[in-house]
């Protein structure tokens, strides 16, 4: 759990932007402080809207990194001009908001509190199916506050499910510190059979499952991509945080797997799933990280081109085993971190390119910047509907969709109207 620190400058889209932020380190144990100089990782939201504020954001930029081991620069001048704090050496991971929450993990599994109940904001509801989890990664604080995995019955969890989706949920979020390892507590592997039914329950909606490390999913991973191929409810899309594409860094930092774990998993929803999106995380820099390990770790993104990809710095955590060993220099953290961020840039933006001029269905999840409408595909790729209002698309639709546009976080699409909407005789194929 790390203690942070956040600025926001500009309009009120950036300081929506930090109050999402902020909700999201919340729920994932993450506290507030006053000021930087308290703070394991400063966040700085950035403007850009003349010459003069963006020579205030790099000087701010400049200030904030002398006084926090790690620093995290996003919102309009990290989108636009990310390049100038590189240019001005500032040492700084630039991100989109929506990548900072999991950025300040330190690829920590997440955590809740102890009596965590399902919650219910706006169409999407947090289901904490356990708490704790099985490993002891070197590196992990989270595991001090959590121990290990405590597993309510499926039952118990499936009776909570349903309550929400009464309440109005159209898209369940099932979440834990390791979702793979479900039932582990009472000698059992239950996830698929959890899954199964929640997706069960009468009603119209998607579930989305979280973190699952690939040590509790290998065992498992033909029955659970089954699982994922049987349900429509399902989004297909797996959450697998790898670390590392060393083997010798996966050992120090004591992961429960290897790299071919967690390509045989890869390989088993392959076969088994059209179209899915594989979900995983880097740490860059870890003390024993060599150059060869680093490239194994670039050479396995470049292999297994996950559409949506976490890249940490590594920083130390007071009390774990990790922060007694000496450390890389920031400045060989600071060039593997961006010549792996770019790459993840391309891996990513290229699957969005290739979804464009595709027609897609997609749920309506929550509101975004302006009149416009965050949604998901069937694979929780996310698609952007501007001009809601215009459209008559809120939070709970479901609505097919022509892709537009593609960024690197998210894709554009037009909803596709049907011959009656229209009052016309035309046919198009969405009609079908």
């Amino acid at each position: 759990m790390a203690r942070y620190h956040i600025e926001t400058y500009g309009c009120t889209s950036n300081r929506g932007e930090s109050r999402e932020i902020e909700r999201r380190l919340r729920d994932a144990g993450h506290h507030p402080v006053d000021g930087p100089e308290e703070a394991d990782v400063a966040i700085l939201n950035t403007c850009t809207v003349v010459e003069k504020t963006e020579r205030n954001m790099l000087r701010r930029a400049e200030e904030l990194e002398s006084e926090v081991a790690d620093l995290i620069v996003t919102g309009c001048m990290a989108l636009a001009q990310g390049e100038e704090f590189a240019d001005a050496d500032v040492d700084a991971q630039v991100l989109h908001w929506e990548e900072v929450p999991q950025a300040v993990t330190n690829g920590e599994c997440p955590t809740t509190t102890p009596d965590a109940e399902p919650v219910l904001d706006g169409v999407v509801g947090i289901l904490p199916i356990a708490r704790g989890c099985m490993s002891n990664c070197s590196y992990c604080i989270t595991k001090f506050a959590t121990g290990r995995i405590d597993s309510p019955s499926v039952a118990e969890n499936v009776r909570k499910a349903e309550a929400l989706v009464h309440a109005g949920a159209k898209e369940l979020r099932v979440t834990g510190q390791d979702t793979g390892v479900y039932g582990w507590d009472e000698g059992e592997r239950k996830l698929p059979e959890l899954l199964d039914r929640i997706c069960d329950i009468e009603g119209e909606f998607r579930v989305r499952v979280g973190m699952a490390n690939p040590g509790g999913v290998h065992g498992i991973r033909e029955e659970l991509a089954d699982t994922f191929a049987r349900n429509e409810e399902l989004y297909d899309f797996i959450h697998l945080p790898v670390q590392s594409g060393s083997d010798d860094v996966l050992e120090e930092m004591r992961r429960q797997h290897r790299v071919e774990k967690f390509r045989d998993i890869v390989e088993t929803f392959d076969d088994r799933l059209e179209h899915w999106t594989l979900s995983t995380d880097f740490i860059v820099g870890f003390p024993t990280e060599s150059e060869g390990d680093h490239e194994a770790s670039m050479e396995l993104l470049r292999e297994v081109r996950p559409e949506k990809v976490n890249v940490t710095r590594f920083s130390k955590r007071p009390g774990t085993d990790a922060a007694d060993l000496k450390g890389l220099g920031g400045t060989v953290k600071k060039e593997r971190s961006k010549a792996m961020s770019e790459l993840k840039r391309e891996v990513v933006l290229e699957a969005h390119r290739e979804m464009v001029g595709d027609r897609r269905r997609v749920l309506c999840v929550e509101q975004g910047t302006g009149d416009s409408v965050k949604c998901r595909d069937s694979a929780y790729r996310q698609v952007i509907v501007q001009g809601a209002t215009e459209h008559g698309v809120e939070p709970g639709d479901f609505l097919e969709v022509e892709v537009t546009a593609a960024e690197t976080v998210y894709c554009f699409g037009e909803p596709v109207r049907s011959a009656a909407e229209r009052g016309d005789g035309a046919r198009t194929p969405a009609d079908d």
